[in-house]
């Protein structure tokens, strides 16, 4: 499904990839974990078309995607649920979900709205409320709801749990675990290595701009180096 080889990306004058290749396949998760720095969200922001690509070669279900804008790359179907939820503060959570549809053209919005709000119920309770007044953990939802209102083939996810109340960060895990289970393909970057590896079927370790380690979850969580460095033990 998203093919990626030897890719190199950056800021300024610095690399911040180093030529990394991973393969995502349709209905899978896979998460990529590692250290703040080591190239994970630069990765995503290539995949969106948010990054320059330097060189190398993104692929998406047979087409290239280097050099697509963002929105382009929307309408191929890929979303991304960015980092600190970055939701519509002044708009109320229906008017964040109306514009997560604002790409589609089938007709189809309100159901999927109602869909979202049967999904999150807690979404439903504050639908005409503004996005900017809810919880941490309510944005997060919504910003998830928002994501999927595109209907994408698939989800990127960065950093879901980021500031997060440990009981919350356990219903986004049940979250994506439902969002998994509905066919939808995820990419996860998480900070928190145990939840990322019990929710993807692969994995890959990135440390300064390298894939250092891939493997399914199960293995990396078995893996002594990823028990030391990522998961405490």
């Amino acid at each position: 499904m998203l093919h990626i080889r030897n890719l190199t990306a950056g800021y300024g004058k610095v690399d911040v990839l180093h030529g990394i290749s991973l393969d995502v396949y349709e209905r899978e998760c896979v998460a990529l974990i590692g250290a703040n720095g080591a190239g994970k969200t630069t990765t995503l922001r290539c995949i969106c078309g948010l990054n320059e690509v330097r060189s190398g070669r993104i692929e998406f279900l047979g087409e290239q995607l280097n050099g697509l804008s963002g929105h382009a790359i929307v309408r191929k179907g890929i979303t991304m649920c960015p980092e600190g939820r970055q939701v519509f503060a002044d708009m109320s959570v229906l008017e964040n979900l109306e514009m997560g549809a604002h790409t589609r053209k089938d007709g189809e919005q309100l159901s999927d709205i109602e869909r979202m709000l049967d999904l999150f119920p807690v979404l439903r309770q504050r639908a005409k409320q503004r996005a900017g007044t809810l919880s941490g953990g309510e944005q997060e939802m919504l910003a998830i709801a928002r994501a999927l209102m595109a209907r994408p083939k698939l989800c990127i996810f960065d950093e879901p749990s980021l500031g997060l109340a440990p009981k919350i960060v356990e219903e986004v895990e049940q979250i994506l675990m439902r969002i998994k289970s509905m066919g939808t393909t995820i990419v996860l970057v998480e900070q928190n290595a145990a939840m990322a590896l019990r929710l993807a079927d692969r994995a890959y370790v990135l440390e300064a701009g390298e894939v250092v380690l891939h493997g399914t979850g199960q293995e990396l969580k078995n893996d002594p180096q990823v028990s030391k460095a990522y998961l405490g033990y």
